[in-house]
């Protein structure tokens, strides 16, 4: 997948361009980052869209509804919320940070999981060469 990476002033510039030009838009990557770190590390965070759909299944979704609500204050904590076991949801949680939904803080001897995406989109081009997964995190303000 291709991207284009600039200012957020390039980019209103661009954009200004495309709406008085749409064909300016022509050949020009949909995704934009502002560096070509912030790029790799959310291209790294693509999964195939039937991956992306097993991991959010309705439990794993009350899952990720208990992290947000009850922020537990470690992995153990949240299999009790849960009622899962630990290592189960351990292996979940890992598929979580992998597809850069979740992440943990931690005090040297805890893990507490952290939401880290406020939304995931699931894009599929049904013509075209293959599906991607992104995932949002939230704005720093």
């Amino acid at each position: 997948m291709t991207y284009k990476s600039g200012s957020i002033g390039e980019f209103m510039k661009w954009t200004k361009r495309v709406v008085t030009d749409p064909a300016a838009a022509t050949n020009t990557p949909k995704r934009w980052f502002d560096s070509d770190e912030t790029a790799a590390r959310s291209l790294g965070t693509t999964a195939s869209p039937e991956a992306m759909v097993k991991l959010l299944s309705a439990e794993n979704l009350i899952l990720l509804a208990l992290i947000g609500k009850e922020r537990p204050a470690s992995v153990r904590a949240l299999a009790q919320l849960a009622n899962r076991k630990e290592s189960n949801l351990s292996r979940t949680l890992k598929k979580f940070h992998e597809a850069g939904i979740v992440d943990f803080e931690s005090d040297g001897r805890t893990r507490a999981p952290r939401l880290i995406a406020q939304r995931v989109t699931l894009e599929l081009d049904l013509v075209g060469p293959g599906s991607v997964v992104s995932v949002q995190r939230p704005e720093v303000r």
